[in-house]
């Protein structure tokens, strides 16, 4: 039995937009939804950059196309984006941290971990956050990770073999319909887990 879900797939197929609908359908199933999405930044029609936003609703910055950020300090770069790895870890971190230490069954929560990419992979402490949170025996993760493209990202691989990971491959042909699916496979998570 799968302990954690996790949906992979190119940039722009929807494992976002699946993340936020397999969630809200979690939520209205009373099940605790936390954890946190990324979402693009917009100027017009260009993409300036990427946020992260908490369940909450609470938002920091994690990569941008600004020169002013890039010359403010050191960052980390992905392509054109310049990674905020501080602003990255000053929003999730705390919240990590509170997620890894769930131990009270009767409480389901999902941990939604959006995504494990390039940019959020050059924290460290994000890394080791997201090991405690899967290797904690009452969590259930439910997340996203890149397709390899090119240079493979070593802790993504780590994941996807891990015995208690069930992967979902996200396709334009499928990411509607496998909706339903991913919400039985979380839940069935929670049962094995509560054994």
């Amino acid at each position: 039995m799968p302990g954690h879900v996790f949906v992979t797939g190119p940039p722009g197929i929807g494992k976002t937009t699946l993340i936020k609908k397999v969630s809200e359908v979690l939520t209205s199933s009373r099940v605790l939804v936390d954890g946190f999405y990324t979402e693009e930044v917009r100027q017009g029609h260009r993409r300036v950059g990427f946020d992260v936003v908490t369940m909450a609703g609470n938002r920091g910055k994690l990569a941008t196309t600004s020169v002013e950020l890039s010359n403010v300090r050191c960052l980390h770069r992905v392509g054109q984006y310049v990674v905020d790895v501080r602003s990255f870890e000053h929003l999730v971190l705390p919240l990590m941290d509170r997620l890894s230490s769930t131990t009270n069954l009767s409480q389901k929560t999902v941990c939604v971990i959006d995504e494990i990419g390039k940019m959020e992979l050059f924290s460290q402490p994000f890394i080791l956050a997201v090991k405690k949170i899967l290797d904690n025996q009452s969590a259930v993760v439910f997340g996203s990770l890149p397709v390899s493209r090119g240079r493979v990202l070593p802790f993504v691989e780590e994941i996807k073999h891990r015995q208690d990971v069930k992967l979902f491959n996200v396709t334009k042909e499928n990411r509607d319909e496998i909706l339903s699916e991913i919400v039985t496979t979380i839940q069935d998570c929670f049962i094995a887990k509560s054994k």
